[in-house]
C-alpha cells in the first residue's frame, strides 16, 4: 500500500472520518482476501503451503470479520469498544501469522512471503485505526 494512498484517504479535518475510511479499507482487504481463501482454498492452499481446510476455515472467519469491521465503518461515529477490538483482534491476527510459519504451517516459498506480508498489512491497519482513534475519530458510546 503506498504512502500516497494512505495519504488521499486520510486527507479529510474529521477524525471519525479518517477511522471511517481506515476501517473501510481494512473491511475491503480482509473480506476480499476471506472470499478467495474460501472460494478457492484447494489452489491457494497448495500455493502457500496451507492446508485446504484450514484455509477454507480461515477464509469464513475473514469474511464475516471484514463484514463486521465494515458494519462499523458504516457508522457515522464508530463506537469506541468495538473499534478497540478491531484492532486487538488485527494485532494478534499479524503475532499469529508470524507464529503460524513456525509453530503449524510448511509454507511454499510464496507462503513465506505471503503470510509476513499480510501479517505487516494487518497490523498496519490495526496502528492506522488505532492512531484515528486518539485522535478522536470514534464515540464513546460502547
Amino acid at each position: 500500500m503506498s504512502a500516497t494512498l494512505l495519504a488521499s484517504i486520510a486527507r479529510t479535518t474529521a477524525p471519525q472520518t479518517v477511522l471511517r475510511r481506515f476501517l473501510a479499507l481494512d473491511a475491503v482487504v480482509t473480506a476480499g482476501n476471506g472470499l478467495a481463501y474460501a472460494a478457492f482454498s484447494a489452489p491457494l492452499g497448495r500455493l502457500l503451503g496451507v492446508g485446504q481446510a484450514a484455509l477454507f476455515e480461515l477464509g469464513l472467519f475473514l469474511t464475516a470479520f471484514g463484514a463486521g469491521v465494515g458494519w462499523l465503518a458504516s457508522r457515522r461515529r464508530p463506537p469506541v469498544l468495538p473499534v478497540k477490538f478491531v484492532i486487538e483482534a488485527n494485532y494478534a491476527w499479524a503475532a499469529l501469522s508470524l507464529v503460524s510459519l513456525a509453530v503449524w504451517f510448511e509454507p511454499t516459498t510464496a507462503g513465506a512471503v505471503w503470510i509476513p506480508a499480510q501479517a505487516l498489512t494487518v497490523a498496519g491497519f490495526a496502528l492506522l485505526q488505532q492512531l484515528a482513534l486518539r485522535t478522536g475519530g470514534a464515540s464513546g458510546a460502547q
